[in-house]
């Protein structure tokens, strides 16, 4: 079966995908598929403070915390803005560079999904 979303990679998100462990690539690809699908994967949750909405999809391995950046509220596509291995000294919240650098790639979306609209038309 065909996935519904189209999905596209910003910045270096597949590279740095590409070298988490074996199993983190494929609950993170499963569950991008799913989102591709119009499915809410279970370890998602909103990535408070951005508009609109972005998610993040968290997968522990070996003591270690990964994080895949998306957002899906850009002309009917899956952009994966981020991918990258938490190491915050700081408890749960998101490295402020890592933040910047997910802001950066939403506008970018949005720019990227405003021109798939006009190439629709």
């Amino acid at each position: 079966m065909k996935a519904k979303k189209q999905a596209i990679w910003l910045g270096d998100s597949l590279k740095n995908l590409r070298s988490f462990p074996e199993s983190v690539k494929d609950q993170i690809g499963y569950e991008l598929y799913l989102v591709q699908n119009g499915k809410i994967p279970n370890n998602a949750k909103v990535l408070k403070g951005f508009k609109p909405t972005v998610i993040e999809i968290i997968s522990d391995y070996d003591k270690n915390t990964y994080r895949t950046v998306y957002t899906v509220k850009i002309s009917e596509t899956v952009y994966i803005l981020h991918c990258f291995q938490k190491k915050s000294k700081s408890g749960l919240k998101t490295p402020k560079q890592e933040l910047e650098l997910i802001k950066q790639r939403l506008k970018k979306a949005l720019t990227i999904g405003k021109t798939l609209e006009v190439l629709e038309l």
